[in-house]
């Protein structure tokens, strides 16, 4: 846990591992969803937009190799020779959705680059068959690797109305899988969903999600604020009076009660979300990423509490 958060962060348990600062550049591989080409359903998750969530700045028109290159040369523009270690964070879509000659083919531009310490790949749980975990396990004794499972809820009721097309159960079958072959794997929360039309999560809700993810073993978490974005689902839904909206404050509680329930070595990676500012419609406090740490880091503090003060390792499964 850092000295002077009241929370173990991954930057820091990276830097840690690699003696320097690890730097993520982000990237798009091309790929599509399993919930969006008909695999499993059309449209894709409601709060997505055409981009699939990515914040990436390249273009994805640009080649892997370029977007790489670029992403790093922007880092070593701001912080010169203080960036030297980079993870290659596969993030946009379902970068596993693909034929494993693809995979591999992908894959291979962030393993061969040498300023590239490891790779960071993001997924849905459905996305992940016997043969694809055997090419990530050999991925992970090349390279530091880790693997990102977005939950968002654990109740399925949830996860329906917003079109995830996959289940609470689907997504802890695949972190077992996962975990028997040694791979890291980071979990997605999102606080603030709707559960139907017109109504929000419950906090009590919310904690049932993150008491599962503290459950599950998974090595890291990131815990995001719902946003309406400009070309999702849900932004048709939030202009109608279908979706509810929540102030910085609940969100800042909701994030607290959170780290307190969490193992205290779980690795946070991120608290509060920052896509695109010109996409955002709403919540307007969500636009500056420093304000709302500096509230949770104030509102922790403030409780005197810290990482893992409410974890109960044994609670009962929950409701889904």
């Amino acid at each position: 846990m850092s000295q002077a958060l009241p929370y173990l962060l991954h930057s820091e348990v990276l830097k840690e591992r690699f003696g320097k600062k690890v730097f993520k550049v982000t990237l798009d591989a091309g790929f599509d969803c399993p919930n969006r080409d008909g695999t499993k359903a059309k449209g894709g998750c409601t709060f997505c937009d055409a981009s699939g969530s990515s914040a990436q700045i390249t273009p994805p028109t640009t080649s892997l190799t370029e977007q790489l290159e670029q992403g790093i040369a922007r880092w070593k523009a701001r912080y010169g020779n203080k960036a030297q270690k980079f993870i290659a964070y596969y993030q946009a879509f379902t970068n596993t959705h693909a034929p494993l000659d693809r995979l591999a083919e992908v894959y291979e531009v962030g393993l061969k680059h040498p300023e590239v310490v490891g790779l960071a790949i993001g997924t849905r749980p459905d996305a992940v068959p016997e043969k694809t975990l055997d090419l990530l396990s050999d991925i992970a004794r090349r390279k530091y690797l880790w693997v990102e499972y977005g939950l968002q809820s654990a109740h399925n009721q949830t996860l329906e109305f917003i079109n995830r097309a996959h289940t609470v159960e689907e997504w802890s079958d695949a972190v077992q899988r996962t975990q028997r072959r040694g791979i890291e794997i980071c979990g997605h929360l999102i606080h603030g969903l709707p559960s139907a039309p017109g109504q929000m999560e419950t906090p009590a809700m919310m904690m049932e999600s993150v008491n599962l993810m503290a459950r599950s073993g998974v090595t890291g978490i990131k815990i995001h604020s719902l946003h309406i974005v400009r070309g999702s689902i849900m932004a048709f839904q939030y202009k109608i009076g279908d979706i509810p909206m929540f102030s910085m404050e609940a969100y800042v509680g909701w994030v607290c009660d959170s780290l307190e329930r969490l193992p205290p070595q779980m690795q946070i990676h991120r608290l509060t979300g920052d896509g695109l500012k010109h996409l955002l419609i709403a919540p307007e406090w969500s636009r500056d990423k420093r304000v709302v740490l500096t509230a949770i880091n104030k509102e922790m503090a403030s409780r005197g509490t810290v990482q893992g003060a409410k974890y109960l390792p044994n609670t009962a499964t929950a409701t889904r």
